[in-house]
């Protein structure tokens, strides 16, 4: 459909800002994600076929969406969406997120707003396996807790942002790691230096290392700003978890789940399943990667190489399997009642996965529009020695902003960094680290990323206004950054 040859230029940022712009100004998400499909589907087809690529344009638009079902690992990460909304639906209905509320209310989790803060930022860091399952597991037990002392749903879902983008990308015995290593193979570094690069890039993390800080630090002062503290204050002081008019990513239904009459809550029935979901993780990891290995490939090697979407799926199904088996052991469901709920709790996260493949449609039309090479054409123009790791740091915040993919932005950025930084007498690390960096940036803050839509989702927050109140942290954590790359780079 597009023109052989064609080079789109400056229009190739055009769906992504289109998206991203419109969502924020409207708080129409979905249309606003729609329509960046439908823009960047004309502009492919208008230089081959005219005033005729407006029609071409929806079509393709069409072709898109539904194409990006055939990947199979965006089909395992919409079928896991629905899932989670199984799991947590059996939970509330089975009082078992009650139940945990009051045990953690006995332990002293729940009696401060401090302590609450602090409980969910150790467990999104402990969490470090996978983006998806952190984020799940520390929106699912920090929800109920929150709610109890009135932190808003705001707040939550920064604390689950901050802690799983950014934790994975420093503790990197995973999908990320491995990523790494192989584009640092394709760009002619040699075997034995591999390991050690990226050995050497985890303290130069500077904006994961920055978000990190500035989500404990509020958590442990209380200290808000912009928007965030805005929120705050309507939650401590009108008791509104949400504010008026706010579209939370997970369903009512799902989140206001009454426990069944006459049951006894019990922790348990929420806990359970969400260990399994956790046991589950790194096995998947380990099988996963296994295959591609080889028998004879170590545990830390299988982990690495293990593929992170059917890990995430095959450890929701076990969680959902945990959590029907404990309801009808304890005479709580029938087989029947239970599969039944399940049914009504995927149909609660159906709108979070049309968003999801919104998303991923937009990253495959930015794809097709070049948008990566664009950014990539722009910044080598301007690489010197001393401005070549903040340059690779803004630039790679770019691509990942717009295309709303970390893994995207390494694959697209690392080949030019690493070889540009040998040639120029500068560490490998010091690149690697900053387009790990700049990766990072936007999987914690775009609108159309994945991590940042299941933060919202995960935390049961409107969208929209997860992305404006976080952006300030994240901007003043990109600007430590920036500061951080000048200074190593002298």
């Amino acid at each position: 459909m597009t023109a052989p040859g064609t080079d789109f230029g400056l229009l190739s940022l055009a769906t992504p800002l289109a998206a991203v712009v419109l969502a924020l100004l409207t708080r129409q998400v979905y249309l606003s994600l729609l329509f960046g499909v439908v823009l960047g589907q004309v502009i492919l087809a208008w230089p081959a076929h005219g005033a005729l690529g407006l029609l071409l344009g929806l079509q393709g638009s069409v072709d898109t969406t539904v194409g990006v079902l055939t990947d199979p690992g965006n089909a395992r990460v919409v079928l896991f969406v629905a899932l989670v909304g199984a799991v947590l639906l059996l939970a509330q209905r089975t009082g078992g997120v009650e139940g945990f509320v009051r045990s953690m209310t006995r332990l002293g989790v729940g009696k401060t707003r401090r302590r609450a803060q602090l409980f969910v930022f150790v467990v999104g860091v402990l969490v470090f396996i996978e983006t998806s399952i952190s984020c799940m597991v520390t929106g699912s037990v920090g929800r109920p807790v929150c709610d109890r002392l009135k932190i808003s749903r705001e707040r939550l879902s920064f604390l689950c942002d901050s802690t799983s983008a950014p934790v994975c990308a420093l503790l990197l015995f995973n999908a990320w790691g491995a990523l790494i290593l192989q584009l640092m193979a394709a760009s002619g570094v040699e075997e034995g230096r591999r390991v050690d690069i990226l050995l050497r890039s985890i303290p130069l993390n500077f904006y994961s290392l920055a978000i990190l800080a500035l989500a404990l630090l509020t958590a442990l002062i209380g200290w808000e700003f912009g928007p965030m503290a805005k929120a705050e204050r309507r939650a401590r002081e009108l008791g509104k978890v949400l504010a008026d008019g706010a579209r939370p990513l997970m369903a009512r239904e799902i989140t206001e789940a009454r426990v069944k009459e006459g049951v006894e809550p019990r922790a348990r029935h929420f806990t359970v399943p969400i260990l399994v979901m956790l046991l589950m993780m790194p096995v998947g990891l380990y099988l996963t990667g296994l295959q591609k290995a080889g028998p004879g490939a170590g545990i830390t090697a299988a982990l690495m190489r293990g593929s992170g979407s059917t890990a995430v799926l095959w450890a929701v199904l076990a969680a959902l399997v945990s959590a029907v088996i404990l309801a009808k052991w304890d005479r709580i469901l029938g087989i029947g009642e239970a599969v039944d709920l399940a049914i009504q709790g995927a149909g609660g996260l159906a709108s979070m996965a049309f968003l999801m493949l919104l998303a991923f449609a937009i990253g495959a039309t930015c794809k097709s529009l070049g948008t990566g090479p664009y950014v990539e054409g722009l910044l080598k123009a301007h690489l010197t020695r001393e401005w070549l790791a903040p340059l690779l740091f803004v630039a790679s915040c770019l691509v990942s902003f717009a295309t709303g993919t970390s893994f995207g932005t390494l694959a697209v950025m690392i080949p030019i960094g690493v070889p540009a930084a040998a040639g120029m007498g500068v560490h490998e690390s010091l690149a690697v680290a900053a387009v790990l960096s700049g990766g990072v940036f936007g999987d914690h803050c775009s609108p159309i990323s994945d991590t940042t839509l299941m933060s919202s989702m995960a935390s049961a927050a409107d969208h929209v206004d997860h992305v404006k109140t976080q952006l300030p942290y994240a901007f003043t954590a990109a600007a430590l950054a920036f500061l951080g790359f000048y200074l190593a780079g002298l």
